[in-house]
């Protein structure tokens, strides 16, 4: 007896199967897309962003003005998002109108007290009352928001250098990791866990929440952060790597060959201050202990021949030694302090 057996096709098998493969793996693309579940550390909390007590009287206050005036204001929101200030340009811009109106309120204040003090006063007082008046009713106010609204450009700057100072040995980094064959994502990620490198540490940190927190792919977010990094040789170092990737090259010789680069112009920049600081040694001797010495002892022998009042050249001796030889000192130690705290890791 026969038996009819069913023979089965197995290209009918595979392209049966294939619709289901394809849906599978369209689900799994869908699933790590967007914003998704990240274990965090032990212990961690989450950082809510407050405005100070201050910050939201003014909020309160000049929110409206504030969000009509700074919604076109799209470089203050640059330069908050550059300098890490974690506040909205309305928000920041109500702080600056109400610190101001408040800063012309006191120097109306202090102007309308010195005209009552110095109400009886006539002559070159009255001048001089006057100018104090006005320099306190319309200065004040003015420095208060050239400060405020400048305060945001200043601390980007700040955060551009520290990522300058930073970048040859954070590239280094980078290599290395590099060079072990470690995911673009892992190392940027790794490197935010990084403090040593300060600022670099704080834009790595940005990207791995954008992959991790936000949902976007690594080139996005690699893009965004050269958009808002306030240094430029970062962002060069970023859109290097995008273009490097979408150009289909490797990113291992790309960060060798950065990371050589960076070495050889921070090589430069120390040999540059070291020869600044060689003039400011010289300028040193010459400026605040040869030329005081000289000045001292030519006072001393005028006030003893008596080429001129005594009086006068005593009160000129104080106000060298007690004044200008210790200002001219703290002088040149900023200067130095400056320029070694800039180039210090």
């Amino acid at each position: 007896m026969l038996k009819l057996v069913e023979v089965t096709d197995p290209f009918k098998t595979v392209e049966g199967r294939k619709g289901q493969y394809l849906s599978t793996r369209l689900l799994q693309d869908r699933a790590k897309m967007g914003p998704h579940m990240v274990r965090m550390a032990k212990g961690a909390l989450p950082d809510y962003i407050k405005l100070t007590p201050y910050q939201d009287f003014c909020w309160r206050i000049m929110g409206g003005y504030a969000t009509s005036k700074a919604a076109d204001n799209q470089v203050l929101e640059e330069e908050l998002l550059r300098a890490h200030m974690k506040i909205r340009a309305e928000e920041y811009y109500s702080y600056v109108v109400m610190s101001t109106v408040l800063m012309a309120i006191a120097g109306l204040v202090i102007g309308i007290g010195l005209g009552i003090v110095f109400m009886g006063l006539i002559g070159v007082a009255m001048i001089i009352r006057i100018m104090i008046a006005v320099l306190a009713i319309f200065l004040l106010p003015l420095i208060t928001y050239f400060i405020l609204i400048g305060s945001p450009a200043s601390k980007a700057k700040a955060r551009a250098r520290d990522i300058d100072k930073r970048l040859a040995a954070a590239m280094s980094f980078i290599s290395a990791m590099a060079s072990a064959d470690v995911n673009i994502d892992v190392i940027f990620k790794e490197l935010s866990r990084q403090k040593v490198y300060g600022e670099i540490a704080a834009e790595a940190a940005w990207i791995t929440r954008d992959t991790e927190l936000l949902g976007s792919d690594i080139l996005s977010a690699i893009k965004d952060a050269a958009r808002r990094s306030p240094s430029s040789k970062f962002q060069d170092f970023l859109q290097g790597v995008i273009t490097t990737s979408t150009s289909g090259g490797q990113l291992k010789p790309y960060f060798l060959l950065k990371a050589e680069e960076y070495q050889k112009e921070n090589k430069l920049a120390l040999k540059s201050q070291m020869e600044t600081l060689g003039m400011l040694a010289e300028s040193f001797v010459t400026v605040v202990v040869a030329f005081p010495l000289f000045l001292v002892l030519i006072m001393a022998i005028m006030a003893i021949v008596g080429g001129g009042d005594p009086d006068f050249m005593v009160m000129m001796l104080y106000v060298v030694v007690l004044m200008m030889i210790p200002m001219s000192q703290f002088g040149f130690i900023f200067v130095i302090w400056n320029m070694s705290k800039e180039s210090a890791m």
